[in-house]
C-alpha cells in the first residue's frame, strides 16, 4: 500500500539522514547579486518569487562534466523545448545532472515565480530518495517527479490534477506532497538574460569609468589653473645664471677656437731665414704646452752670427726677457749643434 505524506515530514517516516521539515522555518529571501548591482537594478530585482507550475515542465538528466553543468543542461532544455528561449534549473547528485526545464514563453504570466517541484531534485530542500514520488498540485494542476526503479531515469508527469493524481497514487510507491510555503526557494535560469544584465553591467562600469576619468583629468587641469594664477614664479635668478651660463659658454667655445699654429708657422719661418743667413738649416721645433724648443745645426765658424740672429727679448710682467740660444755640441764635419728655448 502506497503511503502519502505531506512534506512536514514525520519523524517516523523520515530517513536518518535527512533533516525533519517540521516547524522548519520559511527560506530566507533572495538577494540581488553583484551583476545586479552593478547594472544598477538591484533596487529592480524581486525576492519574493511565488510558487507556479509551467505547462510546459520538462526534466531529465546528463552526465557530470565538471565546469560545464550550465553548458549542457542549456543545451538539452534547447533540444528539447525547441527553442533556445528556455528557463531551467538543475542540481548534481551521484555524478549526474539532474534538471528542469520550460520554454520561456511559458512564464509571460508568471515572470516573478519559481517552480515548487525543483525543490525536489536530488541535493535539495525536499528531497529524500529516488523511491519517493513528490508531488505538487496548484489551481486544478498536478505534477510528479519520479524515478523509474527498472532505468533510473527520472520522469516527469503534468497534467489535471483529476488525472494526474489517481495515475500517481496507484503507484507502488511513498508520495511526499511539497509545500512550497516551507521548501527552498529555487530560482529558474535563463542564459539569454543573464548574459543581457552582464551587458548591462558592463556598459555601465565602462561609462562610469569614463566620467570618472574624465572629472579627476578637469579637476587637475584646473588645480593648474589656479597653480599658475596663485604662485609667483620670480624668474629673476634664473635669468642671472643662464646668462652667466651662456657667457661661460661662449668663453669657453672662444677659448677652444682660438689656435697658436700660426704664431708658431711664423716663428718657425722666422728661424729658418735667421739660420740659411749662417748657411745653417733648422732640424727641430717642438712645442708642449707653453714651452717651445728648437734645434738647428750651423757652420762652427757662423755659430756666433747664428746665435746672435736668434736671440730675441719679450716682456713679461713688466720685466725684459732675453731668450739667447747656445751651442750644445759638434755635428758632423765643421758643424755644431745650438738649441734655443722661450
Amino acid at each position: 500500500m502506497s503511503l502519502i505524506k505531506n512534506s512536514t515530514k514525520d519523524n517516523s517516516a523520515l530517513p536518518p539522514s535527512k533533516e525533519i521539515s517540521e516547524g522548519k522555518k520559511p527560506s530566507p529571501k533572495l538577494k540581488a547579486g553583484l551583476a545586479n548591482f552593478l547594472a544598477g537594478e538591484a533596487k529592480d530585482f524581486n525576492p519574493n518569487l511565488q510558487p507556479y507550475l509551467p505547462q510546459d515542465l520538462i526534466g531529465g538528466s546528463l552526465p557530470h562534466i565538471l565546469g560545464s553543468e550550465d553548458e549542457a543542461v542549456w543545451n538539452a532544455a534547447s533540444q528539447a523545448c525547441g527553442t533556445e528561449k528556455v528557463h531551467y534549473k538543475y542540481s548534481v547528485d551521484e555524478g549526474r545532472v539532474w534538471y528542469l526545464a520550460c520554454p520561456s514563453a511559458s512564464m509571460a504570466s508568471n515572470p516573478d515565480s519559481w517552480c515548487p517541484l525543483a525543490a525536489a531534485l536530488p541535493g535539495n530542500s525536499e528531497y529524500w530518495d529516488k523511491e519517493t514520488v513528490y508531488i505538487y498540485e496548484q489551481e486544478g494542476q498536478a505534477s510528479a517527479l519520479r524515478w523509474d526503479p527498472e532505468t533510473g531515469r527520472m520522469q516527469v508527469f503534468l497534467g489535471a490534477a483529476r488525472t494526474i493524481l489517481p495515475r500517481i497514487q496507484s503507484m507502488d510507491a511513498n508520495f511526499v506532497t511539497i509545500n512550497p510555503d516551507v521548501a527552498d526557494v529555487i530560482p529558474w535560469r535563463n542564459r539569454m538574460l543573464k548574459t543581457e544584465l552582464l551587458s548591462r553591467a558592463v556598459t555601465r562600469m565602462l561609462i562610469l569609468s569614463g566620467v570618472s576619468v574624465g572629472a579627476l583629468a578637469v579637476l587637475i587641469l584646473l588645480i593648474s589653473i589656479i597653480s599658475l594664477g596663485v604662485i609667483n614664479h620670480d624668474l629673476s635668478d634664473i635669468k642671472k645664471n643662464t646668462d652667466n651660463a651662456a657667457l661661460e659658454l661662449v668663453e669657453s667655445a672662444t677659448n677652444v677656437m682660438q689656435s697658436d699654429s700660426i704664431k708658431h708657422m711664423v716663428r718657425v719661418q722666422q728661424l729658418l731665414d735667421k739660420v740659411a743667413l749662417s748657411n745653417g738649416y733648422l732640424v727641430r721645433y717642438e712645442v708642449s704646452g707653453n714651452r717651445v724648443e728648437w734645434s738647428a745645426i750651423v757652420p762652427q765658424g757662423l755659430a756666433s752670427t747664428a746665435i746672435r740672429d736668434t736671440t730675441f727679448r719679450v716682456i713679461e710682467a713688466g720685466r725684459a726677457r732675453t731668450f739667447a740660444p747656445k751651442v750644445v755640441g759638434a755635428e758632423d764635419g765643421d758643424n755644431v749643434r745650438i738649441d734655443g728655448k722661450r
